[in-house]
């Protein structure tokens, strides 16, 4: 038995409701490949608790690990002592790096740059790796198999999050150039 990978797309009148529903800005090539079809197994943009869940899984990941692995970047300054203090300060952190877009379970697009071309993140409180070099090689892995073919030399940068995917030490991007 065959599993149908994609179904009808989004009118643009959806997607111009999702995306003022949720204060994001879709990249084109999004926006592109919405309209013609949606992943079967991906999440609803019509489903606003379902969608509004993932938009704040990143943070609270990030969250469960300065609470409970001991993360804390040198460059957010002395790590404070309360909770609330932490929290505050993960929040203005996330806050600039930016917004991820729900693709399948845990796989992100960054909104930013709005352009076509950004990498898909796989997000698991701070185990970031990229899933795909640009939205449609991201597609070919996740249904072809994430080490179907070789990644390429060059994967655009993304602020924060390919940070963190350079200090996760992604073996997949280790000794590669990333690009701005």
């Amino acid at each position: 038995m065959t599993i149908a990978r994609w179904e009808q797309g989004y009118t643009q009148a959806e997607l111009d409701d999702a995306q003022a529903k949720f204060g994001l800005v879709f990249p084109p090539d999004l926006v592109a490949l919405l309209r013609d079809r949606r992943p079967s197994v991906g999440h609803l943009w019509t489903d606003e608790v379902a969608i509004r869940k993932m938009l704040a899984w990143p943070f609270e990941g990030l969250l469960f690990d300065v609470e409970n692995s001991g993360l804390w970047w040198p460059e957010w300054g002395e790590r404070p002592t309360s909770p609330n203090e932490r929290e505050d300060v993960l929040r203005a952190v996330v806050s600039r790096a930016p917004k991820l877009i729900p693709l399948i379970a845990h796989r992100y697009l960054p909104e930013q740059p709005h352009e076509g071309g950004n990498p898909v993140f796989s997000v698991y409180q701070s185990d970031v790796i990229y899933y795909g070099a640009t939205l449609e090689d991201y597609f070919e892995r996740e249904f072809a198999g994430y080490d179907n073919r070789p990644w390429p030399d060059k994967i655009k940068y993304i602020p924060f999050w390919s940070d963190l995917v350079e200090r996760h030490g992604d073996p997949n991007f280790v000794g590669r150039t990333r690009f701005k």
